[in-house]
């Protein structure tokens, strides 16, 4: 039998916000393992990025790192630009950067409630507009965003995170709509509970009563999130756009 003559695929390259640390550092790994090439942004914890990148390349994979500051547009899209010029293309989008603010509504400060949205809604937002000039020309793309259960279920002290986190479902199933004739898929990924560095602070008390509301009685780890996110990003999920995959052991039931 004569030798298939197809051309060998190009590498994948994907970018990925707020990769430095926790669940992004989980998926960039993740997607390194995959032979994707890697470029991932951090704001603060250079050294952090760092020891990301390290561990990548010594498992012989491919992971750059950038400081971007994902709630201004201009960065982003100079950061997108950069990484398009160099590699040619961009076929994976990871909406991971993110942070919390509780405090109940009569008590927070407006600004905090601007730094949840810009954060956690505007980023997404800017990256996404960023990366479509090169996935609509190459008719093809992997957009996935990083949500959470608190956009749900809703939770006490969380009114800004819960209203940036559920922007970020209505937006990623409209954007599906949008781009779904030109090749590119969009999906959510909706952790619960994920054992970071973010966690670790919660105290005792509270951290058994949010175990015993989890079906599953266990946080997440970081790779199962990754799991996830590295699914929607593969060829296995080429029929999957404007869902939102739940990660949360069954919280949000």
């Amino acid at each position: 039998m004569a030798a298939s003559s197809r051309p060998p695929a190009p590498t994948r390259v994907a970018l990925v916000s707020g990769g430095s640390r926790g669940i992004g550092r989980a998926i960039v790994q993740g997607l390194a393992q995959d032979g994707v090439r890697v470029h991932f942004t951090y704001l603060k914890g250079a050294r952090q990025s760092e020891e990301t990148v390290r561990l990548v390349r010594e498992s012989g994979g491919h992971a750059e790192s950038s400081p971007v500051d994902i709630t201004r547009a201009a960065e982003v899209e100079t950061w997108v630009e950069e990484v398009a010029r160099r590699e040619g293309r961009i076929d994976i989008l990871v909406n991971n950067a993110g942070e919390t603010s509780d405090a109940l509504l009569a008590f927070q400060e407006e600004a905090d409630w601007r730094r949840m949205i810009a954060v956690n809604l505007d980023g997404v937002r800017h990256a996404c507009r960023a990366v479509l000039r090169s996935m609509i020309a190459e008719r093809s793309g992997r957009i996935i965003n990083l949500s959470s259960v608190s956009a749900v279920t809703g939770h006490e002290g969380q009114t800004a995170y819960a209203a940036a986190k559920g922007g970020v479902l209505s937006f990623t199933r409209s954007l599906a709509r949008e781009v779904g004739a030109l090749g590119i898929t969009v999906n959510a990924v909706v952790p619960g509970p994920v054992e970071t560095e973010m966690m670790a602070g919660v105290p005792e008390p509270k951290l058994k009563g949010l175990l015993e509301a989890i079906p599953l009685r266990r946080m997440a780890k970081p790779e199962e999130v990754a799991a996830a996110v590295i699914y929607l990003a593969s060829e296995a999920a080429s029929y999957v756009t404007g869902a939102s995959l739940r990660v949360d052991g069954g919280l949000g039931i």
